[in-house]
């Protein structure tokens, strides 16, 4: 993954080595935020001064995302990149059947 400047011609920086996708700016534009080959979740810290430095990115966690047909975002920052919402897939084995019990007080006599 790449930053560029709009308009083109102002400067390229390399963000990562292996791919990536859906990538997100914390609201203070100080950190780069993009999931990685393998569903894991990376932060890129940046520096916005007189140039752009990108920093090392570091794995936040792995989790294994929703994808639909349309490509899209499946996760979010919140704004000061502390916490992340995220479309989990079904798939992932991360839920647990659980049973409702309708007029469960008739159950007790």
């Amino acid at each position: 993954m790449y930053v560029q400047t709009v308009p083109p011609g102002g400067g390229k920086w390399q963000i990562s080595n292996g791919g990536g996708s859906q990538p997100q700016w914390r609201a203070d534009g100080k950190e780069l935020f993009y999931v990685a080959p393998g569903d894991t979740l990376q932060a890129v810290p940046v520096s916005i001064g007189g140039t752009f430095e990108p920093g090392i990115p570091k794995a936040l966690f792995k989790q294994a995302m929703e994808r639909g047909p349309v490509p899209r975002n499946s996760w979010s920052p919140s704004a000061d990149g502390q916490r992340f919402v995220v479309n989990v897939s079904r798939d992932a084995g991360q839920s647990k059947p659980f049973s409702v019990i309708l007029n469960w007080p008739a159950t007790l006599k």
